[in-house]
């Protein structure tokens, strides 16, 4: 085929950037646009020179796309999607694809229905060089057995001035949820797609602690992985300077990724085998320390996930980040906040129908009264404000 002729809903902030990629990707092409506001999806279309719609399954059926990007609030990922899948249409969703579990199994169904056509899922994190190191060197097993994980991601600092400046911001109904569904999809990504699926979650997710928001934007969760391994992940949005430092410690030593640094503390054998066998009562195992090098970072990571999404639709490449896979970062995410709200641990994998009815209960219940935004922000749509 020629030129993978790309769609994009929701053209503020992201959807803006990924319009500009398509166009700009030798094996892309821009042809529409589609805003819910006629005004941002004029504007679009006059500054591209395509067809601008308001109406997703009018673009659908127009035959002017192959793909879709959805660049739109969480809650919409999901129709958007199905109703893409049920006219043949390929589609590349923004992070996260859903807001809870039960609706991403709904997307994973429709898609299921038509598995011609390619899902994908905005990771771009996946992309770059650091870990696409540290994928390699679990899966080598230079690792090791993993034993415990440690990762603090509180460099994720937002003002209040950042949550006023929109309705929908921070918000059951507008969102969701808070930093974990909002900020952390990449890491909680990154961190099924290093380490699987943990099998247990208990977590501590703070409501409004340094923000005037009735969303979570600090949390602690602890993790048990079927192996026994245990894994720690901390988030916020209210610190700084923040922190974002990762530790994996395995039976082969510990590797700490840092300021885009990895130091890999790597013992001469199997730290298991030394405790073991060794007759040293206070021994411990010989360890290098070594910096392991890693390429720059991509300069467009959102356009590389944009390239292979067309490579994939027209020569059948895998995908760097097969949206089947993006389940298991809301699932995370819906999981720790579970626990938190029942103030128990949850067993994996998560009760998907009782989340969702917790959700709907914080939705219906909810009193919260935002802050009157800048008059600046106040007055555009939701979809058309989008962005990160």
């Amino acid at each position: 085929m020629g030129k993978v002729k790309i769609g994009v809903i929701g053209v503020g902030g992201m959807g803006a950037v990924h319009a500009n990629h398509a166009k700009e990707l030798p094996d892309t092409e821009l042809t529409a646009v589609c805003d819910v506001s006629p005004e941002a999806a004029n504007k679009a279309a006059e500054k591209h020179q395509v067809k601008a719609f308001t109406d997703a399954k009018k673009m659908y059926a127009s035959g002017l796309i192959d793909g879709v990007v959805i660049a739109v609030p969480h809650y919409f990922h999901p129709q958007l999607a199905i109703d893409a899948f049920a006219a043949g249409i390929h589609v590349l969703t923004e992070k996260p694809i859903a807001v809870h579990k039960a609706d991403a199994l709904k997307m994973i169904k429709a898609h299921a229905k038509h598995p011609e056509l390619q899902f994908a899922a905005m990771f771009q994190m996946r992309t770059a060089p650091i870990n696409q190191k540290i994928k390699a060197l679990i899966q080598n097993g230079e690792l090791g057995e993993i034993r415990r994980v440690n990762w603090i991601v509180t460099s994720w600092f937002r003002t209040q001035a950042y949550y006023d400046s929109g309705s929908w911001r921070a918000t059951w109904k507008g969102e969701g949820g808070g930093v974990l569904l909002n900020q952390c999809p990449h890491q909680l990504d990154l961190f099924q797609w290093f380490f699987g699926m943990p099998n247990k979650v208990q977590a501590f997710c703070s409501i409004g602690k340094y923000h005037h928001i009735e969303v979570e934007d600090d949390v602690t969760a602890y993790c048990q992985f079927p192996n026994g391994a245990s894994g720690v992940f901390i988030t916020s949005t209210g610190e700084a300077p923040g922190t974002d430092r990762l530790e994996i410690t395995g039976d082969r030593g510990r590797l700490i990724v840092e300021n885009q640094k990895l130091q890999f503390k790597r013992t001469e054998s199997s730290v298991k085998e030394f405790c073991a066998t060794t007759k040293e009562m206070w021994g411990n195992p010989p360890c290098w320390d070594i910096e392991i090098p890693v390429g720059a970072a991509l300069p467009a990571p959102h356009k590389e996930v944009l390239r292979n999404f067309a490579d994939a639709i027209a020569n059948g490449a895998p995908l760097i980040a097969p949206a089947a896979e993006g389940i298991n970062s809301v699932e995370l995410a819906n999981a720790m906040l579970f626990s938190s709200m029942n103030q128990k641990p949850v067993e994996m994998p998560l009760d998907a129908k009782a989340f969702s009815a917790l959700l709907d209960k914080l939705v219906k219940e909810s009193t919260f009264k935002k802050k009157a935004a800048p008059k600046a922000a106040a007055n555009k749509d939701m979809a058309a404000s989008f962005h990160k």
